[in-house]
Protein backbone atom coordinates (compact mmCIF):
# COMPACT_ATOMS: atom_id res chain seq x y z
CA UNK A 1 0.00 0.00 0.00
CA UNK A 2 1.50 3.18 -1.23
CA UNK A 3 0.67 6.62 0.49
CA UNK A 4 -1.37 8.74 -1.32
CA UNK A 5 -0.43 11.23 -3.53
CA UNK A 6 -3.39 13.41 -4.22
CA UNK A 7 -4.36 13.52 0.02
CA UNK A 8 -0.40 14.65 0.93
CA UNK A 9 -1.10 17.20 -1.55
CA UNK A 10 -4.03 18.95 0.03
CA UNK A 11 -2.42 18.36 3.61
CA UNK A 12 0.36 20.41 2.20
CA UNK A 13 -1.78 22.95 1.23
CA UNK A 14 -3.96 22.96 4.32
CA UNK A 15 -0.89 23.20 6.46
CA UNK A 16 0.11 27.06 5.31
CA UNK A 17 -3.22 28.18 4.67
CA UNK A 18 -4.71 26.94 8.48
CA UNK A 19 -2.40 29.82 10.07
CA UNK A 20 -3.67 32.67 7.67
CA UNK A 21 -7.53 31.08 8.37
CA UNK A 22 -6.50 31.31 12.33
CA UNK A 23 -5.47 34.66 11.58
CA UNK A 24 -7.89 36.12 9.62
CA UNK A 25 -11.03 34.15 11.73
CA UNK A 26 -8.85 35.92 15.02
CA UNK A 27 -8.91 39.18 13.86
CA UNK A 28 -12.49 38.68 13.18
CA UNK A 29 -13.84 37.28 16.53
CA UNK A 30 -11.34 40.44 18.28
CA UNK A 31 -13.41 43.38 16.00
CA UNK A 32 -16.49 42.17 16.44
CA UNK A 33 -16.13 40.50 20.44
CA UNK A 34 -17.21 43.23 22.49
CA UNK A 35 -20.57 44.15 20.26
CA UNK A 36 -21.87 40.93 21.03
CA UNK A 37 -23.70 39.33 24.45
CA UNK A 38 -21.68 37.52 27.19
CA UNK A 39 -23.32 33.95 25.68
CA UNK A 40 -22.34 34.75 22.35
CA UNK A 41 -18.84 35.39 23.23
CA UNK A 42 -18.49 32.89 25.03
CA UNK A 43 -19.81 30.71 22.14
CA UNK A 44 -17.93 31.76 19.88
CA UNK A 45 -14.48 31.81 21.59
CA UNK A 46 -15.32 28.20 22.37
CA UNK A 47 -16.02 27.02 18.52
CA UNK A 48 -12.79 29.18 17.45
CA UNK A 49 -10.75 27.10 20.32
CA UNK A 50 -12.81 23.90 19.50
CA UNK A 51 -11.93 24.15 15.57
CA UNK A 52 -8.55 25.40 15.43
CA UNK A 53 -7.29 21.92 17.91
CA UNK A 54 -9.58 19.77 15.70
CA UNK A 55 -8.11 21.43 12.36
CA UNK A 56 -4.57 20.93 14.08
CA UNK A 57 -4.92 17.35 15.10
CA UNK A 58 -6.87 16.50 11.97
CA UNK A 59 -3.55 17.47 9.81
CA UNK A 60 -1.08 16.16 12.34
CA UNK A 61 -2.71 12.55 12.12
CA UNK A 62 -3.39 13.16 8.45
CA UNK A 63 0.58 13.66 7.73
CA UNK A 64 1.07 10.69 10.04
CA UNK A 65 -1.06 8.40 8.62
CA UNK A 66 -0.44 8.83 5.15
CA UNK A 67 3.02 9.28 5.56
CA UNK A 68 3.29 5.76 7.35
CA UNK A 69 0.44 4.70 5.23
CA UNK A 70 -1.83 3.77 8.18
Amino acid sequence: VLASLPLQVMLYFNVYYFPVWCLAEGMMLQLKYHLLPWHYQFLLVTAFLVLSLAEGSRLYLGYLGNLQEK
